[in-house]
């Protein structure tokens, strides 16, 4: 730069033109800040940014003389533009205006370079905040993919049982092991499990029912037509040469089995009616002990008959409950039937009622052979009976207990038995009052 800078110093400093010149050089660098100084390090001139502000006008020469002796770099000099701060720098010897011994010193790093400079240092922040960012991205997508594979691992092993219980593994469940979303998926999944595998053995038991309903159904009906059919064949053959009391007895029987092949139809169209709720129980009040009364005494002939002791103990205290009073009858009936025709002779039969807390209970035990425990679930299933080897005439057809209890559960309660085989059976049902116990006037 000197030997530009000098001709335009010899009797004056030519400001345009020194800058002109430096327009020139700083079009290749402009991180330099050139000045002028006098021998003892006064500020001669300055060619720095425009309008910047000098706030240093003398410059320590030592770093300048031990840079032109070739000192060891780097050597940092004063900066003009900052009081106190040091700045790596370049010097020569230069003549100005005829003075001798001048330097010309110029700055490397401008003060523009040095608030880039700040900058990028100030950045190192934001570079290690973007170095933590993305570390966390990474640690979160690490922990994210082990907790998709966690809940695909989850999900895979809920559609294997899910397609084992479609083939036909019907035990399968889904192993819950937490309360989450998926965890409740799985345990409504083992839910809906549980009620098809009921609904599937109920259909099952309801087919194996309906097998044994129409065996059952075709043996008891095969068996009175058979038998009238064949009496009256014989009558029919045989009318000239019968006497009139076997031709009786004959015509007697056919009767009887027509009256039981009608008794047999008729409850079967009542319990199939029960069981599809096309009957609709008609709630009333009335008084139960009168109703027990009346089917008891409806009955004595035929304990009479067996010699059977039919009675009912009745309490002080009368009440009326809340029912259907034609259906309760029925059930009463049943009951009081079954009881008769399984108590042997000398036996008893006790209709009992007790009042309990807001409703009255009535019990119906006898004193025969008892059920076994094996059978107790099955009693009231339709044509079951307990004894295989009793007749059909004697031991019935089998359906009384079931429409007892169809008609009870109409009304929303339940038949319950108790039996010990040797001592006899005890049927019991509760029905809820309709007004407070009085005392009958």
């Amino acid at each position: 730069m000197v030997p530009r800078f000098e001709p335009h110093l010899r009797d004056s400093i030519d400001t345009e033109a020194i800058e002109a010149t430096i327009q020139d050089m700083t079009g290749i660098n402009r991180r330099i800040e050139i000045y002028l100084l006098e021998r003892d390090g006064a500020l001669k001139a300055s060619f720095a940014v425009p309008d910047a502000q000098i706030e240093q006008r003398r410059i320590d020469l030592a770093p300048v003389r031990r840079f032109l002796k070739g000192g060891d770099l780097p050597v940092l000099g004063d900066d003009p533009m900052t009081a106190g701060t040091e700045k790596p720098f370049s010097a020569a010897h230069i003549e100005i205006m005829g003075r001798t011994g001048c330097y010309l010193y110029v700055i490397l790093s401008s003060e523009q370079y040095a608030s880039v400079a700040n900058m990028v240092g100030e950045s190192y922040i934001l570079q290690t905040a973007l170095w933590g960012l993305g570390l966390v991205i990474l640690v979160t997508a690490g922990v994210g993919l082990l907790l998709f594979r966690r809940l695909t691992q989850r999900l895979r092993a809920m559609q294997d049982v899910v397609a084992d219980f479609e083939a036909g593994a019907f035990g399968r469940r889904v192993d819950v092991t937490s309360n989450d979303e998926i965890g409740r998926l799985g345990t409504c999944f083992n839910r809906m499990a549980d009620n098809l595998q009921e609904t599937m053995e109920e259909l099952r038991q309801a087919d194996r029912m309906r097998r044994e309903l129409v065996a059952n159904v075709s043996h008891d009906l095969r068996s009175p037509i058979a038998s009238i059919q064949g009496y009256l064949e014989t009558v029919h053959m045989k009318d000239g040469d019968l006497p009139p009391q076997e031709r009786q007895r004959y015509v007697k029987t056919a009767l009887r089995n027509t009256k039981r092949l009608n008794t047999l139809v008729n409850e079967l169209f009542e319990l199939s009616k029960l069981e599809t709720k096309q009957v609709e129980p008609t709630i009333e009040a009335f008084p139960i002990a009168e109703l027990v009364q009346d089917v008891v005494m409806q009955y004595e002939p035929r304990a009479e008959e067996q010699a059977v002791d039919l009675r009912a103990d009745l309490p002080e205290r009368h009440a009326r409950v809340e029912a259907d009073i034609g259906l309760v009858e029925r059930a009463l009936s049943n009951l009081i039937d079954n009881a008769i025709h399984y108590t042997p002779e000398g036996g008893q039969v006790r209709v009992r009622l007790d009042n309990e807390q807001g409703e009255v209970c009535v019990a119906v035990a006898d004193t025969g052979p008892g059920i076994p425990e094996d059978d107790l679930p099955h009693i009231f299933e339709r044509f079951y009976r307990v004894d295989k080897s009793r007749d059909r005439d004697r031991g019935g057809a089998g359906l009384g207990l079931a429409i007892a209890k169809t008609i009870l559960e109409l009304h929303g309660r339940t038949l319950e038995v108790e039996s010990t085989v040797g001592e006899g059976t005890s049927f019991r049902f509760c029905l809820p009052v309709e007004s407070p116990i009085t005392h009958p006037e």
